[in-house]
């Protein structure tokens, strides 16, 4: 049982970083600093945004469960 937790807990792990790095940054260098970031507000993309925004949220949270699972699990 606690190795399928930690096997779940690795690959969510990697899920995770993953997620985060495919995100695009919310700055868009000297030209969104000069804007104010009006640019990123009219020409977003919404669709794979929101997409990966979504998707790193459920993997942070089944994360979260996994560690509170896995160390439980530890400490018995």
């Amino acid at each position: 049982m606690e190795l399928t937790v930690q096997i779940i807990h690795a690959v969510l792990a990697l899920g995770l970083i993953l997620a985060v790095l495919l995100q695009s940054g919310k700055e868009a260098g000297l030209p969104g600093a000069i804007a104010g970031g009006a640019q990123s507000l009219f020409g977003k993309k919404k669709g794979l945004e929101e997409k990966l925004g979504k998707l790193t949220s459920v993997l942070a949270i089944l994360f979260m469960v996994s560690s509170v699972v896995l160390a439980f699990l530890v400490g018995r």
